[in-house]
């Protein structure tokens, strides 16, 4: 499995829009978990969560239509990327762990 977890700042007063768009994305192929959440502290943070069956599914993503809709209309709300850290999942509540 492959996993990003991302600290994403936006502009001003434009949090709530940008999670609303990166939400509402629905389903993509690969994806086992995505998970927009809000900073408690920081009214212009947010953190985003996404486990993958690999990290060959993620990059796939990235060509998807609606996905690419979503970037373009996210990245105007994007005041920057503050943190990006991959990791390699072992499992968890909703994660099945991989396959031996």
């Amino acid at each position: 499995m492959y996993g990003l977890i991302g600290k994403m700042r936006a502009a001003a007063g434009k949090r709530e829009d940008l999670a609303a768009i990166l939400a509402g994305m629905g389903s993509m192929p690969g994806c086992l978990g995505y998970v927009v959440a809000a900073d408690a502290t920081d009214p212009d943070v947010l953190w985003v969560t996404e486990v993958w069956e690999s990290e060959e599914a993620h990059g796939a993503s990235l060509t998807l239509p609606e996905v690419r809709k979503a970037i373009a209309a996210g990245m105007p709300l994007i005041a920057g990327f503050e943190l990006r850290i991959e990791t390699s999942p072992v499992g968890g509540i909703g994660i099945d762990p991989p396959a031996e």
